[in-house]
C-alpha cells in the first residue's frame, strides 16, 4: 500500500485530502505544517507527498528542498491556492511531480496522483543502462 503525506495548514484541506485518498485505497497521513511534514517525511518514509506552497513558519518550496535531501525518490506534488508561475517551475526544477491548484477537483487530484505513484515505479532509463554495462562481460 502506497504511503502519502498531505501538508497544508488549512486543517479542512487535509482533512479532505486524507479521506478522499483512504478511499482510493491509499495509507494517508497529515501534517499542518512544514516542520511537522519533515519529521514524519523521516519518520514515515513515504512514498509521495502533496505539499502546500504557502504555509507559516516554512514555505513548501523549503520543506521541498528537505524532502529531495532525505530521499530524492520521495515524489512530491505541489499545492497552490495562488499560482505563481516561478514558484511553480522553482517547484518542478527542485524535484517536484506536479502541482494541483486550489479549489481543488477531486477528480483531478486522483489523476496526478496516480500518474505521480506510477511515474514512482518507472525505472528511468540510465539506471537500466548503467546496470546493463556493469553486468556486461565486456
Amino acid at each position: 500500500m502506497y504511503k502519502i503525506l498531505v501538508v497544508d495548514d488549512e486543517v479542512m484541506v487535509c482533512d479532505l485530502l486524507k479521506d478522499f485518498l483512504i478511499l482510493k485505497g491509499y495509507e494517508v497521513f497529515t501534517a499542518s505544517d512544514g516542520y511537522i511534514a519533515i519529521n514524519k517525511v523521516k519518520k514515515l518514509s513515504p512514498h509521495l507527498v502533496l505539499l502546500d506552497i504557502v504555509m507559516p513558519g516554512i514555505s513548501g518550496v523549503e520543506v521541498l528542498k528537505d524532502i529531495k535531501k532525505l530521499n530524492p525518490k520521495t515524489g512530491v506534488i505541489m499545492i497552490t491556492a495562488v499560482p505563481d508561475q516561478g514558484i511553480i517551475t522553482e517547484s518542478i526544477d527542485l524535484g517536484a511531480y506536479d502541482y494541483i491548484r486550489k479549489p481543488m477537483d477531486l477528480k483531478h487530484v486522483e489523476n496526478v496522483v496516480m500518474l505521480a505513484i506510477n511515474n514512482l515505479r518507472v525505472v528511468p532509463i540510465h539506471a537500466i543502462l548503467n546496470k546493463k554495462v556493469v553486468q556486461s562481460p565486456l
